[in-house]
């Protein structure tokens, strides 16, 4: 004997099979996992550089996210604890063009 589904749970299951992940996240509430384009494969999604605080001099290695474009932000010297303007520049394909440091002034 086979089992007849009513049309509501079959639509309700239809819904359901067809949900991608994006939807799922938003039923549930669940913040998106970045997952890396198929053209950007070949570009990490961080980099470290190393750079010279404009203050005191010193060479510091530092961590470039490279997943959110080209930006400014500020981060403190690591040893002068002064602090240091960024500007990051990306390529089009995502890949690190320059890090430039400044100060505050």
């Amino acid at each position: 004997m086979t089992r007849h589904k009513t049309p509501p749970l079959e639509s309700l299951t239809r819904r359901i099979e067809s949900l991608d992940s994006r939807d799922i996240d938003q039923l549930y509430g669940l913040e998106p996992v970045y997952e890396p384009d198929t053209a950007r494969r070949s570009v990490h999604p961080e980099e470290f550089v190393v750079v010279q605080c404009p203050w005191c001099g010193e060479q510091l290695e530092t961590k470039v996210d490279l997943t959110a474009g080209d930006r400014e932000y500020i981060e403190d010297c690591q040893v002068c604890c002064r602090p240091i303007d960024f500007n990051v520049e990306l390529a089009e394909d995502g890949s690190l063009l320059a890090v430039k440091v400044g100060r505050l002034d």
